[in-house]
């Protein structure tokens, strides 16, 4: 009978079950696994000199990258988190670093103020439901991050790091022809490239 539905349909009843192994990870995790990001670091991902870094403010039972946001600030480099402008729209990055101000955004998610800076980061730090070994993401189903990394990639080079706990990951992620994959994901056991084995 599954093999009867759509794309979407398969996504939405995945969505319910990643989302109570994802909760259940956080509640065992959280604390150390934030502190597992910040000990992983981004060098992974390549020469970082100069680049802008989102990350993202936890929304639900993701992981919390802000102490890894808080080490990259410190290192000098300009960080920043995603603002909902419009639904059907990429997202808007406005420069923020943890402990700075905030407003509620969309769902009460905390944004940047009003009048924040707006940049176009080169390193993303992307949240999700779950994720497979060929670097394909659940996500909540806006389409927010798929239509934001399509429009980086087509402006310039850009580094799309999936942040998740490792019991997240499934054996594969239902996918439309408009996802975008990740260049890399990083859990609480450190990178990978997807495509290349252990």
């Amino acid at each position: 009978m599954s093999e009867n539905l759509s794309i979407a349909e398969k996504k939405k009843r995945d969505r319910k079950i990643a989302g109570e192994v994802r909760k259940t990870a956080h509640d065992g995790l959280k604390e150390s696994a934030a502190r597992a990001l910040v000990a992983q670091g981004l060098g992974f991902a390549g020469e970082l000199t100069g680049k802008i870094v989102s990350g993202f403010i936890p929304y639900l039972s993701e992981i919390d990258t802000r102490p890894l946001l808080s080490s990259v600030a410190a290192s000098g480099l300009t960080t920043c988190v995603p603002v909902v402008i419009e639904n059907g729209m990429p997202l808007e990055f406005r420069t923020w670093a943890p402990g700075e101000p905030t407003i509620a955004g969309r769902w009460g998610i905390p944004v940047p103020p009003d009048g924040s800076p707006v940049v176009d980061p080169d390193i993303l730090l992307v949240p999700m439901l779950a994720y497979d070994a060929a670097g394909y993401r659940l996500g909540y189903g806006g389409g927010f991050y798929d239509r934001t990394l399509e429009k980086l990639r087509a402006m310039k080079p850009v580094t799309a790091i999936g942040v998740a706990y490792s019991a997240q990951q499934v054996d594969t992620v239902q996918r439309g022809d408009h996802d975008q994959p990740l260049d890399w994901v990083l859990t609480e056991k450190g990178p990978f490239r997807p495509g290349e084995t252990a």
